[in-house]
Parts: C-alpha cells; structure tokens; sequence
C-alpha cells in the first residue's frame, strides 16, 4: 500500500480534536504525544493552551515548528520517545494522543499508558483517537484496536475511561484516491478526504 503523502497529514486538526477542544477536554498545560506535524498542537496553542508537542521522528517536529512559526503559533516542539517521556514528570494538565497509539503493539502500548500517567498531574483528562477494529483494510503500520484493549490497557496503566464510543478519523485525498482505486467502500467529504472508523476516548489520571 503506497500513498502521495502521509496519510494523516490533513493540514489541519482533527475534527476529533476540535470536538474534544469544543467540550472543555483540555486545559492548563497539554501534551500531544505523538504531535507529527503538529496541526492539533497549534490548534490547541491558538486556544490559549501551553503545549508541548513530542515526536520520534526529527523530521515531523522540524516540520512541525516551521508550520507553528508560520501560524505564529506558540508550542514546545521536541524529539522524544514517547513510551518513556524522561523529563518530563508531572508536568500535565491534559494529555491528547491523536492516533499514536494504534501503531504500537501491546508492550509498547503498555509502556506508553504508563509513561502518559507519569507525566500528568492528578486527575489530568486523557483524549486518546485511535483506528478501530472496523477499519476497511488494513493499514501500514496499524493495529486494529478492540474496545477490550482499551479498556484492559487504559486500566492496567492507572486511567478511568470516562467515554468511549465509535467515531472517525480523517485521512487525506491521497489516501482517497487509493481507497478509491482499490474500490475499498469508504466514506469520504466534498475534499476526497475518508473518515475512517476509529475510537474516541476520554479518560482520567487516577
């Protein structure tokens, strides 16, 4: 499966995110675990929230801080691993993962939830979207994520789910045309970008 550019760059934030935003899920001092390009990242800065956007690939947080200058956006950028996030213990309010978490496998998952749960205060809110076991084909990289995982896993790691319920995730017109061509039966908006099935989850540092 080739696609023209990162499929979940859609230069913009997820409608996920904004609705989350919209619903008074952040507050104080937030963290986007997973910030690639940073779209939501600079999403939330322009709301008024101090961020802190970590990635692993240097090249998605260069990108990343060229697309929050050019916004003037204000956001901490910087290269982290995000299943151990040294450095950064009890610093959030607020914690988002926008579709991080479905491209790590069980014991990575396993270390990240943990590492999340370090790095915020207590009762700090958890807004998590990952792709869903619904999805139409399988996708490079991602697992299909069950309602039993996230609430097996949330809990090990210290996190009461608050919500959890079936919504969707954008990916670009170039993931689009190739669900298209592939004749995948996928939903898609006036741009030719697809909602794919995914989950929303809210949880609380416990």
């Amino acid at each position: 499966m080739t696609f023209g550019a990162v499929p979940w760059d859609i230069s913009a934030a997820q409608p996920i995110v904004v609705a989350a935003e919209q619903a008074g899920r952040f507050s104080g001092a937030v963290l986007d675990a997973g910030c690639g390009l940073g779209d939501n990242a600079i999403y939330l800065a322009e709301r008024g929230y101090q961020v802190t956007g970590v990635d692993g690939a240097p090249t998605a947080v260069e990108w990343a801080a060229k697309r929050a200058a050019a916004q003037g956006a204000t956001v901490e950028f910087a290269v982290a691993d995000a299943t151990s996030l040294a450095g950064y213990d009890g610093r959030f309010d607020s914690v988002l993962d926008s579709a991080l978490y479905d491209v790590l496998d069980a014991d990575h998952r396993a270390r990240y939830l943990t590492a999340l749960h370090r790095v915020s205060r207590p009762g700090a809110k958890l807004t998590l979207a990952c792709f869903s076991d619904q999805l139409p084909t399988d996708l490079p990289g991602v697992y299909r994520i069950t309602e039993q995982i996230i609430r097996d896993e949330l809990g090990a790691a210290g996190w009461t789910i608050t919500g959890l319920r079936r919504d969707s995730y954008l990916v670009n017109e170039y993931a689009g045309e190739f669900f298209r061509q592939e004749k995948i039966d996928v939903v898609t908006d006036e741009r030719g970008r697809v909602a794919l099935p995914a989950w929303a989850v809210e949880a609380e540092r416990g």
